[in-house]
């Protein structure tokens, strides 16, 4: 009965096109990542306790310069690019949200800090990336072209199946060690956003949220740095990998359904 019920409402309910599903588990996908990331960084800022970084990935990119590079090297069509990118910053905002629920009690008694966006006991970069006093804007950029290329092309040696890449099953999490050494080799500069949506998003919401404008006029108009920098960065890396890599991979040998069902066979009466 059980299992009727559910193939009902899977007939009833289930998305049928690729496109929606798609949608769904890039919002889903960044908004676990804005949740848990952003709750971590909330008792480092709050509590000046160690944070720890979770990322999740595996179905979707969560991250518009990673989708950038799929469409540039073709493993990801056009006309999917702007569907990504708006689940991403709806997901990215919509955790954002969550966090600030989560935690405004907390935030209402700390009225000093509770909308301070730059300086001692600000909260604002709870949500977004500021940059360090020592940081230019050109040295923001640079920062965000090397520290997203370096993601970006780490992410493709891992998933390329034409590489040796990382065992079956284990890719989200060597793409999570990846993020967590580029935070700790790259991080001193602006706190590493490397991803579009995971930036403006967020920074959205705290205009929104009583943070105010100011946070897009903070660290001299900061803001698109995070934005522009990581698309550029995403699409150096996707330029490199296939220079340096893809382009010399030879291409693997197909084999139809049968050939290997038979291969298969064969092997079975072989080992019995």
């Amino acid at each position: 009965m059980e299992e009727e019920s559910r193939r009902k409402m899977k007939e009833k309910f289930g998305l049928r096109r690729d496109m929606s599903k798609e949608f769904l588990a890039e919002f889903l996908g960044i908004f676990v990542l804005i949740k848990i990331k952003f709750s971590s960084t909330f008792r480092t800022v709050l509590y000046f306790t160690e944070s720890f970084m979770t990322f999740t990935v595996g179905v979707s990119h969560v991250n518009p310069a990673v989708s950038l590079a799929m469409v540039i090297l073709g493993k990801l069509p056009l006309k999917k690019f702007p569907v990504y990118v708006v689940a991403q910053f709806l997901g990215a905002f919509a955790g954002s949200c969550a966090v600030f629920g989560l935690y405004y009690g907390e935030l209402k008694c700390r009225k000093c800090g509770k909308t301070k966006i730059t300086g001692e006991n600000a909260t604002a970069n709870i949500f977004a990336s500021y940059p360090a006093k020592h940081l230019s804007v050109l040295n923001g950029f640079v920062d965000q072209v090397i520290a997203t290329g370096a993601l970006v092309l780490c992410i493709l040696a891992i998933t390329d199946r034409k590489n040796i890449g990382a065992p079956k099953g284990m890719e989200p999490l060597c793409i999570g060690l990846t993020i967590m050494a580029i935070g700790v080799s790259m991080g001193l500069n602006c706190g590493y956003p490397i991803n579009p949506a995971r930036d403006l998003g967020p920074r959205l919401f705290t205009a929104v949220a009583g943070w105010g404008m100011e946070v897009f006029r903070a660290g001299g108009c900061w803001w698109w740095i995070p934005v522009a920098g990581p698309m550029v960065g995403g699409a150096v890396g996707a330029g490199i990998y296939f220079l340096f890599i893809d382009l010399h991979q030879p291409e693997p040998q197909k084999q139809d359904d049968n050939n290997v069902q038979d291969k298969y066979e064969i092997i079975s009466r072989n080992t019995v």
